[in-house]
């Protein structure tokens, strides 16, 4: 007969070294208690929600969930490259680009490398890079933009891995395709490059690239997009990267084997058909971002030019953004806080719909002219 262990000599369960040190991503708020209209605009969601061919296909597609879904996501991977122009083989979905992003960090770091991102770069990327046991390494940005010779520096033997944002959030700035370049030029081969490029249909800048041409160009660079923004498919985790073979491989070889569900793919078909609707969202969100600027400018907020779906609006000190935050919330108004972006002085706000935006506004020029 076996013995009972004894309890006090088991030694306590732990996890692996470092990951009690993560701190956990906190998403945007919901909802605020005692409030019950609420204008969502903190986390970067669709001003216009899906596409009304997307909730066609999600409804027909209900009946079939008691299948598995296709594995290799075959018809949104064709779709995928399709509408951009590339090779399908070499296209990973994932749930979301957040589940990618970790795949590579679990893939090509881990203890004793680094990963270099930037200083109010995505906090997924140390999130991710501690969770493979990797260490993060933030570096400075000028002008709240990603600096390739800050970027460059601070890569160093250790190094496995460079993520960037671009356009980035949460400062909606971006790199220009002559400096990308300069830095994948920049990059030993051994260092993996992953653009995250999830805000790359609202920039129309002649001199931006979402970086396709920097992964045919060479073997160490990645690009992820998502079908969270633009598409506003955030509650399905739908994302997809562009990769060179070999690591198209990797990850398809470390990800879960069903790990996109049956109704997001056939969402993702059917938003890629509706090119009209993805149109009129970037006319939406080009016209009211730039008519939110010119008005929390007139509030005498410091807001940047943003080249997302968002702004970022600075205030005098991170007192007078506890404060906004507070009035805004008791008008059932939510935005994003951006403390853990090292930006306490900060509110990032999501462009919203027409109605939204004005009450916000009003919202805060009441408050402004109370203090």
């Amino acid at each position: 007969m076996l013995k009972p262990p004894d309890v006090g000599m088991t030694a306590m369960l732990l996890p692996r070294p470092g990951i009690l040190d993560i701190a956990p991503y906190v998403g945007g708020e919901s909802a605020v208690a005692g409030v019950e209209r609420i204008i969502k605009l903190a986390s970067n969601e669709s001003a216009l929600g899906p596409s009304p061919r997307a909730l066609a296909a999600l409804r027909e597609g209900g009946e079939a969930i008691h299948r598995y879904p296709d594995g290799g996501c075959a018809e949104l991977r064709r779709q995928i490259g399709r509408i951009h122009g590339l090779d399908a083989g070499r296209i990973v979905c994932g749930a979301g680009s957040d589940e990618l992003i970790g795949l590579l960090c679990r893939a090509y770091a881990g203890p004793g490398d680094t990963v270099v991102y930037t200083r109010h770069g995505f906090l997924m990327y140390p999130i991710a890079a501690q969770a493979a046991g990797a260490t993060p390494l933030a570096v400075a940005e000028r002008n709240l933009t990603a600096d390739v010779d800050a970027i460059l520096a601070g890569v160093s033997e250790t190094t496995r891995i460079v993520f960037l944002a671009n356009p980035n959030n949460p400062t909606g700035t971006f790199v220009p395709a002559a400096e990308m370049a300069r830095l994948r030029a920049g990059l030993r081969r051994d260092v993996l490059l992953v653009i995250d490029a999830a805000y790359a249909e609202y920039i129309a800048q002649a001199d931006y690239t979402c970086g396709f041409d920097l992964v045919d160009a060479g073997d160490n660079v990645v690009v992820t997009r998502t079908f969270s923004k633009i598409y506003g498919l955030g509650g399905l985790r739908l994302g997809w990267a562009y990769c060179p073979p070999e690591i198209a491989d990797v990850l398809n070889r470390s990800r879960n084997p069903f790990n996109v569900s049956s109704l997001a793919q056939a969402a993702g078909v059917a938003a890629l058909a509706d090119g009209a609707f993805v149109q009129r969202a970037q006319e939406h969100n080009a016209y009211w971002r730039a008519w939110l600027r010119d008005a929390l400018l007139g509030l005498g907020l410091d807001v940047g030019e943003s080249f997302a779906n968002f702004v970022l609006a600075r205030f005098p000190d991170p007192d007078a953004v506890d404060a906004a935050d507070a009035f805004l919330k008791r008008r059932g108004i939510i935005v994003r806080r951006m403390a853990a972006y090292r930006l306490p002085d900060a509110l990032r706000i999501t462009i919203g719909r027409e109605d939204e935006l004005r009450e916000l506004v009003a919202a805060l020029e009441d408050h402004l002219a109370r203090r």
